[in-house]
């Protein structure tokens, strides 16, 4: 009797993200090292999923508290491992300073929306804590202990990701100039407009499709066990109006949900128009905030 092995395709077919090995460490800034490029998901038809990873070299006892960052670019581009424009020149760079303080540092890529429609991206980002989860022990983390941080359309994801996913529950939200609110015309935004970056992320505009618009509202999510957010809005935001963080602000303090509101004068989109300092201020500002909460 013959053993029915793997099938041909099944032997070309890269390893699963599940049971991949990790790539080699690499040094990084001083005290941290770096696995760049890690699948973590494969989409049928699209191309593998992948992560990087900043963790401190140091040796350490128990698992390391995590930081899940989301990026921006309207939903349409952007880099995993951006930060924004205010930290591109940092040395060391922002995921290497978080690291150093003791974080893992997980930037995740997701499905944008000329590849796919909401709810792709929050599924994408559902299934890199899956996946952080799942190799925990190997990585040394605990996604119990998981603070995700987003910036512009990161934050609307970010934002999203905090206040509906429960298994792991997350441990806190810091969102920098994030969109709350995808019904209500605010600042730039009309929600009849087929064009704009949020309906092109749902798929239509988001007055022809008010659930849709609805569902992919951070607003529409405020709960009394959403964990600790911190919102921090530039006062002058030409792109994000800063109401969209207030008003997330004022539904999470009705729900009866710890919130943090930070609106910074003078400062646009991305920080534009504040000096260097202000915006390590408001970094060091954040990273305290994710420090208190894992303790």
């Amino acid at each position: 009797m013959t053993a029915t092995g793997p099938s041909l395709r099944e032997l070309i077919a890269a390893p699963h993200p599940d049971h991949a090995p990790l790539p080699p460490a690499a040094p990084s800034e001083p005290g941290v090292h770096e696995l760049r490029g890690v699948p973590y998901a494969e989409v049928e038809g699209g191309r593998p999923l992948e992560l990087d990873l900043w963790m401190p070299r140091a040796s350490r006892t128990a698992p390391l508290p995590l930081v899940l960052f989301v990026h921006g670019g309207a939903w349409r581009r952007g880099r995993r491992d951006d930060m924004g424009m205010r930290t591109r020149h940092w040395a060391p760079g922002p995921f290497a300073r978080i690291a150093a303080e003791g974080f893992a540092v997980a930037c995740a890529d997701y499905r944008l929306s000329g590849e796919a429609t909401f709810p792709a991206p929050l599924d994408d980002l559902r299934a890199a804590l899956r996946w952080l989860t799942l190799r925990s022990a190997e990585l040394g983390v605990d996604t119990s202990r998981t603070i995700v941080w987003g910036e512009s359309a990161g934050g609307h994801l970010a934002s999203l990701l905090a206040l509906t996913h429960a298994e792991p529950p997350l441990g806190g939200a810091v969102i920098w100039y994030g969109p709350s609110d995808l019904t209500t015309a605010r600042g730039r935004f009309a929600p009849e407009d087929a064009a704009t970056p949020e309906a092109l992320m749902i798929g239509t505009a988001p007055a022809a499709a008010p659930e849709r618009a609805r569902a992919a509202s951070p607003l529409t999510h405020a709960h009394a066990d959403a964990p600790p957010f911190l919102l921090v809005h530039g006062e002058q935001d030409t792109m994000v109006d800063c109401s969209h963080s207030q008003s997330l602000t004022s539904a999470l303090e009705n729900a009866g949900s710890p919130v943090e509101l930070r609106t910074v004068q003078h400062a646009d989109h991305g920080w534009h128009g504040l000096a260097d300092d202000q915006v390590e201020g408001l970094f060091t500002h954040s990273l305290a905030f994710a420090h208190r909460l894992v303790g």
